[in-house]
């Protein structure tokens, strides 16, 4: 028979509690156990001596006897002093997937061809000067007829003029 120190919870909707329990590995997590050796309330303080109650002598004969500690119970027992726990790491938890290095890379590709194109186009010989050229020359052009129209609008305007006065 396997067995297992974890936690069985009881409190009511978001109001946990839960025992420190030994089970048989197979039992559901609230239901049949073997004893209680402590209790843990997540609600309290946590330099509060009430949050983590744990009867070590007990913890250690069921440790003797084979018993598995869940990570949390084994957090506990590291606090208690009864078993030590030795760190975790894993260096590759904060790591992005697969796909998020695809878009990453294609981020960098659009960025770099776009800094490439705005640096072709700055040392670029601009051809400005000769289209300035153009429009000099067409202007007067057009200004031209304009200025014809409106001194042959005059005249005409002042015998418009000298009918209605007389």
């Amino acid at each position: 028979m396997a067995l297992s120190m974890r936690l069985s919870r009881g409190g009511s909707k978001k109001r946990p509690y839960y025992r420190i329990v030994i089970a048989d590995a197979r039992s559901p997590r609230d239901g049949k156990f073997i004893e209680k050796i402590g209790t843990y309330n997540p609600l309290l303080a946590k330099d509060d001596e009430k949050r983590i109650v744990l009867d070590g002598d007990r913890a250690k004969h069921w440790l003797s006897v084979g018993a598995q500690p869940t990570d949390r119970v084994a957090r506990f027992l590291d606090v208690a002093g009864v078993k030590e726990r030795a760190a975790r790491n894993n260096p590759k938890k904060a790591e992005p997937g697969e796909k998020a290095k695809e878009r990453a890379e294609e981020r960098a590709e659009k960025l770099k061809a776009a800094e490439e194109a705005a640096a072709e186009a700055a040392a670029a010989p601009a051809p400005e000067p000769v289209a300035e050229e153009v429009t000099e020359e067409a202007a007067p052009a057009v200004e031209a007829p304009a200025a014809e129209a409106t001194a042959e609008e005059a005249p005409a305007e002042a015998a418009a003029e000298e009918a209605s006065e007389g």
